[in-house]
């Protein structure tokens, strides 16, 4: 539960940044570009932590069933905000892919640690 109060801390504590220096349409569409990939990742890591803790011999079948419903929520996701919300292109794509990137990297890393906690 910790690393996703860490990554949403990190994620609130960038949008606000950004939101103090853009304008308010732009800070709308930079929290949207956040929440995306903020709620999948959080929701794969809690999944894939519990599941590793109770299964570890299940977390490879759960994972590759938690990517292919991630590209059907983000395909989902970013077709409503740019066409249903009318978001514009540069300011959500770029937050949405640099969230994307940054808390892909950072779920990794823990990833990687909590597999290093068990004996091999």
């Amino acid at each position: 539960m910790k690393p996703v109060a860490i990554m949403v801390a990190i994620s609130v504590t960038s949008w606000a940044g950004t939101a103090v220096i853009v304008d308010r349409r732009t800070s709308i569409e930079v929290l949207f570009g956040m929440l995306g990939p903020l709620a999948a990742v959080s929701g794969t890591w809690l999944v894939a932590e519990w599941i590793y803790r109770q299964r570890p011999g299940q977390l490879m079948s759960v994972m590759v069933a938690a990517f292919v419903l991630k590209m059907a929520f983000f395909g989902t996701y970013v077709v409503v905000m740019l066409s249903v919300l009318r978001f514009r292109p540069l300011p959500f794509v770029a937050s949405f892919t640099g969230y994307f990137i940054a808390l892909y990297l950072l779920e990794a890393l823990y990833l990687k640690r909590l597999f290093s906690e068990r004996p091999r």
